[in-house]
């Protein structure tokens, strides 16, 4: 990938965002990333890719954001430095730390998980296409889950599987319109990655030996990393990667085909 692209990735302070801006970064492109609460994270993580800058590659930037909340969106791409050719929707709350947005009763979290998302990657979506459409080039990336993108997981949060198949759903409606434009969308459904939001849903909540006989159980018998993924959501922007156009890809490694291995943290009242 030898053309610079300016990129825009959301929740890019910790977890597979965080993989992701390091991983687009090292190839040399402008990398702007938003974060919510994670203010110090960001500016480590600039401060990080600030010193391995060279003539070639930039520092990224980085934008506090409330994903879903209108104003937050006109602010934030009024504030861009530049037109968008990538697009990574990645921000999202989990059946956790959606708890630190929304600290009120079960249906206030419910609407915020649809609301974060799901309508927040519509809105920056239908925000950024128009000048992809424009320069005659763009790539999404919608990042999902395999709960709810690829498969059910009885027991764990309605809503949350709920916003991630609307992901999905959105990914393959912005395909069918733009399928004779020079856009691609796609997603992909990650499965149990280690990251901070999957420590916290289901990991926290297990014994060590809970947590030993769980990761044994899964796919390949451990979690995925979130490098593993941030190195396919950089592939699947690339020259190779457009017969995938409109694709929702399960990246478990096996985990969207075998949903019950997690059922046994289910079982323990684990909620992920």
């Amino acid at each position: 990938m030898a053309a610079t692209r300016n990129v825009l990735i959301t929740g890019g302070s910790a977890g597979i965002g965080q993989a992701c801006v390091r991983r687009f970064a090292r190839d040399g492109d402008h990398v702007w990333f938003t974060y919510h609460s994670g203010r110090e994270r960001a500016a480590r993580l600039v401060a990080e890719l600030a010193e391995l800058s060279d003539g070639r590659r930039y520092a990224p930037r980085a934008f506090e954001f409330r994903q879903g909340e209108w104003p937050d969106h006109v602010r934030l791409v009024a504030e861009l430095p530049g037109p968008v050719d990538v697009l990574i929707n990645n921000a999202a709350v989990g059946s956790k730390t959606v708890e630190h947005y929304v600290p009120g009763p079960g249906h206030a979290q419910d609407a915020a998980f649809l609301q974060i998302n799901a309508v927040g990657p519509l809105w920056l979506s239908e925000q950024l296409l128009p000048g992809m459409r424009e320069r005659g080039r763009g790539t999404i990336v919608n990042v999902a889950s395999v709960g709810g993108g690829v498969a059910p997981f009885p027991g764990f949060r309605i809503a949350d599987g709920m916003s991630k198949a609307a992901l999905a759903y959105l990914t393959r409606h912005l395909a069918a319109e733009l399928v004779h434009d020079p856009v691609d969308v796609v997603a992909v459904c990650p499965g149990a990655v280690d990251t901070p939001m999957f420590e916290a849903s289901t990991l926290a909540g297990l014994t060590p030996s809970r947590r030993s006989a769980l990761e044994s159980a899964l796919p390949g018998g451990r979690l995925i990393l979130p490098e593993e993924i941030a190195e396919l959501v950089w592939w699947l922007t690339g020259p190779g990667a457009g017969l995938l156009h409109g694709a929702v890809i399960d990246a478990s490694m096996g985990l969207g085909v075998r949903p019950g291995l997690l059922g046994g943290v289910v079982e323990a009242g684990v909620e992920g």
